[in-house]
């Protein structure tokens, strides 16, 4: 019957009208495609083209006219492109991926088309099984207002070789790099700790790429097994130890979340960053994915950081919309898409939905989105699909008149307002309370200094190497920082586990700990991972289900405080006031005085140091337990040791950091151990 279906269907989609028609202006921007020689262009290989964008701006008119006026051209240049997509590729109008390339046809241009940051990768969506034209542009739009990064978007109207091709959206690619996905890009030699510890970015899809499937995750389902392939590094890259690395980190979840482990030092909480979870199963269950979890379904992982969902992509199966053709009808107003019968995904993630702890952030973070004046508010939502349809409104019937496919625009938005509201209101009732996690105490801990743009010298001329930022306890109790991190991509670190902080302790992080050590005399507490921007960004410290702990967007603008290439670092004139007002800060150079927290464990030797094979540990007659840690906060062994001498075998461990936790009548510590 479903091959019947598919048949009807790819019949169904080549009787299909291609007018041509009079196409001389539009109020969207225009690009014009003009392939090398005139051919066709292919699925594989790319073919070279010459491609010009015509916009005359926010609130113009663009005229085809214009083509050869360089003051309108947003771009004019060369390009390589190919057609993309997978079930996409049955219908008569196709969708493109393409590269900006420089005149050798060889090098990639890096650019900003229609205002998008400058980059080299770039996708024509043609909005393919989708009669609304709205469902990705909507989702991609919401994720982002959500704080999530997702593709950025533009509707143009796109002409190829002489020929209308109809409505699309010109959108990102997903990639690496700090204006898409921001994270480390990693390298074949990065097999070794820490640098095989990102970055990633992985998805479970679809294998008719022709990518190798890098590993299989098993479903509630129990049918269809999760195909999860390599997107960084590339599968013809990837190595042995960076495969198995990435692998045990989604195995570790699926293992922590089906076992409920919500333990701080080594349960789901310790794997995940959980917000970026949470925000994508809402985008996803929002929208009724039909594909959700299953398909396109991204994941990524800084290098030191924790594994994060997202971003999103592919979400035109959504808002009640499937493909009805082939028999498929999934997206519903009142079904979890993580146990619909179907494409549910792997297993953690209905897992991390049952988890008690989990659910309950789930559940506060949705009924924080539906307020009024928040994202996915219903009047909000009406409220942005109307301005996006009034900017498409006069594409819309070109396009219906070139392909035939969306008859009756106006009915279809309205389908998608009812889906909506049925959505929300049946979300809100099924999710659960979320009163036990509602006012979480958090530590008060304070972003106190900020070095995020240091001057350079003849004795250290690497400004990044310079970067520092101090936290402060300005409570009365000692903070165990276990689970305290960074959230979000861009600035990386998270505490070891039973770090300690004093009252009015102060921790200092640093770019790199031996220039830091050697310009201020002390050693910091931590180094973190990739460096500060130098023109602002938000440092956001949070505890390890993702509650924030403080927060500051600092910037190099008025009205903060001049502290940009010149020396001078951010310090905050009183760690009790708001840190998050610009002018509660000052600009200030000289030296840093330490007030770290006194060392407790002096009757304790540990040689040598790096250690290569036997880590030796003189403990002076005192009993105590011993732990070892990975850099993630792991455990890898206990130990109980009531010898003067105790010899740590060492050498099975990759190079790396290590944590040794050491634990007596009188308390415990934890000692930084580097492994050759």
């Amino acid at each position: 019957m479903k091959r019947f279906l598919i048949l009807v269907f790819l019949l169904y989609s080549f009787s299909k009208p291609s007018y041509s028609q009079s196409f001389t202006d539009s109020n969207l921007p225009i690009v014009i495609i003009n392939t090398d020689g005139g051919i066709a262009i292919p699925d594989n290989p790319r073919v070279f083209a010459t491609m010009k964008i015509i916009y005359r701006g926010e609130g113009f008119r663009n005229y085809l006219t214009d083509q050869d006026n360089a003051e309108y051209l947003n771009y004019n240049g060369r390009i390589n492109i190919e057609i993309r997509g997978s079930s996409s590729q049955v219908l008569p109008k196709k969708q493109y991926g393409l590269t900006t390339i420089k005149a050798d046809n060889i090098s990639n241009n890096n650019v900003n088309l229609l205002g998008l940051p400058s980059e080299n990768d770039w996708i024509l969506n043609g909005l393919g099984f989708e009669p609304s034209l709205i469902r990705d542009y909507l989702n991609y739009n919401l994720s982002r207002m959500m704080g999530e990064y997702a593709s950025r978007t533009v509707y143009c109207e796109v002409i190829i070789n002489g020929f209308y091709q109809g409505l699309y959206v010109l959108q990102e690619k997903i990639k690496q790099g700090s204006g898409r996905v921001d994270i480390m890009k990693i390298g074949t030699g990065d097999n070794s700790f820490p640098n095989v510890t990102g970055g990633y970015i992985t998805k479970a899809d679809k294998t008719t790429g022709g990518d190798p499937v890098a590993w299989k995750m098993s479903s509630y389902w129990g049918i269809n097994d999760v195909a999860f392939i390599h997107e960084l590094p590339k599968p013809e890259n990837v190595t042995t130890w960076q495969n198995t690395y990435i692998r045990s980190e989604f195995e570790k979840l699926s293992t922590t979340a089906s076992g409920g482990n919500i333990s701080l030092e080594y349960g789901y909480p310790s794997v995940i960053d959980i917000p970026s979870f949470i925000d994508y199963m809402i985008i996803n269950e929002l929208s009724a994915n039909a594909d959700a979890y299953q398909f396109s379904t991204f994941y990524h992982k800084d290098r030191n950081g924790k594994l994060r969902a997202g971003p999103i992509w592919d979400m035109n199966l959504t808002y009640g919309y499937d493909l009805a053709i082939w028999g498929f009808d999934r997206s519903k107003t009142n079904t979890w898409q993580f146990s619909n019968g179907d494409n549910e995904g792997p297993k953690f993630w209905r897992d991390l939905f049952n988890n008690p702890e989990f659910r309950c952030y789930l559940s506060k973070r949705w009924n924080q989105l539906i307020q009024p004046g928040q994202p996915l508010n219903l009047s909000a939502i009406e409220s942005f699909i109307d301005q996006t349809v009034a900017t498409i409104s006069e594409a819309v019937v070109r396009e219906n008149y070139k392909w035939g496919t969306v008859p009756n625009h106006s009915n279809e938005i309205i389908k998608i307002k009812d889906f909506l509201k049925q959505r929300i209101a049946w979300i809100t009732s099924s999710i659960g309370p979320w009163s036990n996690c509602s006012s979480v105490e958090t530590p008060s801990l304070v972003i106190t200094k900020i070095m995020y743009n240091p001057d350079t010298t003849i004795a250290f001329p690497n400004s990044s190497d310079q970067e520092f930022i101090e936290i402060k306890n300005t409570g009365n109790k000692s903070v165990n920082l276990t689970g305290v991190y960074f959230s979000g991509t861009g600035f990386v670190y998270q505490f070891p586990v039973y770090t300690i902080i004093v009252p009015n302790g102060t921790k200092i992080l640093a770019g790199n700990a031996a220039v830091f050590k050697a310009k201020y005399g002390f050693n910091p507490s931590g180094q973190f991972t990739r460096n500060l921007t130098n023109t602002g960004e938000n440092l956001v410290l949070a505890d390890g289900f993702g509650n924030v702990i403080d927060n500051v967007q600092y910037s190099n603008l008025a009205p903060w405080p001049n502290a940009d290439g010149n020396g001078y670092f951010l310090e905050l004139t009183d760690p009790f006031s708001d840190n998050s007002i610009a002018t509660n800060w000052t600009a200030i150079s000289g030296t840093i005085v330490s007030v770290e927290d006194a060392e407790n464990d002096q009757w304790l030797k540990f040689y040598p140091s790096p250690v290569k094979n036997n880590l030796t540990i003189e403990s002076g007659g005192k009993e105590y337990a011993l732990q070892i840690f990975d850099f993630q906060g792991r455990i890898l062994k206990t130990v109980y040791v009531n010898s003067d001498t105790y010899s740590l075998d060492m050498t099975s461990y990759f190079p790396g950091i290590y944590l040794i936790k050491v634990t007596t009548s009188e308390g415990s510590f934890v000692r930084k151990i580097t492994k050759e």
